[in-house]
């Protein structure tokens, strides 16, 4: 009965942070499927805002997968140098494009396995390609999912992001995993931010552990 009504009080905030955030989508610019997942791929560690910078650039300067994967990778990397880990992910992108030609008649494959099968994507990169791209109930746990989730209390304290992703589908509906991932990366990214989060504006502010511990703290 407990476990039940613990279960109810958490989807109750996911549907609040989803009403915060009805609209969230991928803040990433793309114009195909195969540049969604290099976009994706950049991402890592660094804003979408850095990454929506030097994808035009890079994609003068290489306009299709062939000439990305036939490039000289110094030259990638010239294209990506203002964004964190540039050097590996200009030869993660590279391997992509190559593996993708290959393998895939550089045509980018839906299915989770396939995805993790290309350089530079791994569980969530995968997770946001199949949500994103092909609208595949996916629940993509990236640095801001995974800090509401300990926050909140929706997982337990010790999770990595991998049991985050699991914990958090054996209680949010599949139907509305895709948009639960948007809005708390919204949340997250500008509301419940690493730094400075807006704790006397939150609607969760008294069910947060970042927050009680806070107020506890001498």
């Amino acid at each position: 009965m407990l476990a039940n009504v613990m279960k109810l009080k958490k989807i109750e905030v996911i549907q609040k942070i989803i009403d915060l955030y009805p609209h969230a989508e991928c803040e990433l610019n793309y114009q195909n499927h195969e540049q969604l997942a290099i976009a994706v791929i950049l991402s890592a560690q660094t804003t979408d805002i850095s990454v929506n910078k030097v994808t035009p650039i890079l994609y003068t300067k290489f306009p299709s997968l062939e000439a990305l994967a036939q490039g000289d990778v110094s030259d990638i990397e010239k294209c990506l140098h203002s964004i964190g880990l540039y050097r590996n992910k200009a030869k993660n992108i590279q391997a992509f494009a190559s593996e993708l030609i290959t393998h895939h008649q550089g045509i980018l494959p839906s299915d989770a396995q396939s995805l993790r099968s290309l350089a530079g994507i791994g569980q969530k990169t995968a997770n946001v390609i199949q949500a994103v791209a092909f609208k595949i109930p996916a629940l993509a746990v990236d640095t801001h999912v995974h800090r509401v989730s300990l926050r909140l209390g929706l997982v337990t304290s010790m999770s990595n992001v991998l049991q985050t992703e699991t914990q958090l589908k054996q209680f949010i509906p599949q139907e509305l995993w895709i948009q639960a991932h948007q809005s708390m990366l919204f949340f997250g990214r500008y509301f419940c931010m690493a730094k400075k989060p807006r704790c006397l504006e939150c609607p969760f502010q008294f069910d947060c552990k970042y927050n009680l511990k806070k107020i506890k703290t001498p």
